[in-house]
């Protein structure tokens, strides 16, 4: 199957959960640890290939752009955020000196199957149990335990310096809207141009 054609999939799906989805704001304007917070966690997980990961193995020369998400398994707005950034963002992010990784509560068997059909570029880190996303405040309390999506965090990017501290975040009101691919590169722009 072709790219083009996944991605007509994808939007059919996307367009399917969000006719019939309760949308759900976030509980304030903000969730998570303010900038300027150094986040002083183990970010050891394990990628899509199973393979261990932390804060070192993938930070660039500047820091590093965490982004949490629902799900890759079935979460159609966060796939197609995925896909974007691996296809219109990895390399520019790269090349303005920073690290990239991405965050859900995913197992890594559901990682490793979206990897193969995208050939994502980045870590695609598996947080199983909420540890990271619990530390920092970011689970999403609407979903009781026994629910699939029992255990997500709110949809957030965080940028951070080398030395763990957020120096920027940014997110949306619902879990239906992301962060557009040029906002953060924007962002980039704007925290090299101020010598963040």
């Amino acid at each position: 199957m072709k790219i083009a054609s996944k991605i007509v999939s994808l939007f059919s799906a996307l367009l399917f959960v969000g006719a019939s989805a309760t949308a759900q704001m976030l509980p304030s304007e903000d969730v998570g640890p303010d900038v300027g917070t150094v986040i002083d966690l183990d970010f050891a997980a394990t990628d899509q290939m199973g393979k261990a990961q932390n804060f070192d193995s993938f930070v660039g020369e500047k820091g590093a752009v965490v982004i949490f998400y629902r799900s890759a398994k079935w979460c159609p707005y966060c796939q197609m955020q995925l896909i974007d950034i691996n296809t219109n963002a990895i390399k520019e992010i790269k090349a303005r000196g920073y690290g990239l990784a991405a965050i859900s509560y995913d197992k890594t068997r559901d990682l490793e199957r979206f990897h193969r059909k995208w050939r994502v570029q980045f870590p695609l880190l598996s947080d199983e149990g909420s540890k990271m996303i619990d530390a920092l405040g970011l689970r999403n309390p609407f979903y009781e335990e026994g629910h699939y999506a029992h255990g997500v965090p709110y949809p957030v990017i965080f940028i951070l310096d080398k030395d763990k501290k957020i120096v920027a975040k940014l997110l949306r009101e619902s879990y239906r809207e992301r962060p557009e691919t040029e906002v953060l590169l924007e962002t980039l722009d704007r925290l090299s141009a101020t010598g963040r």
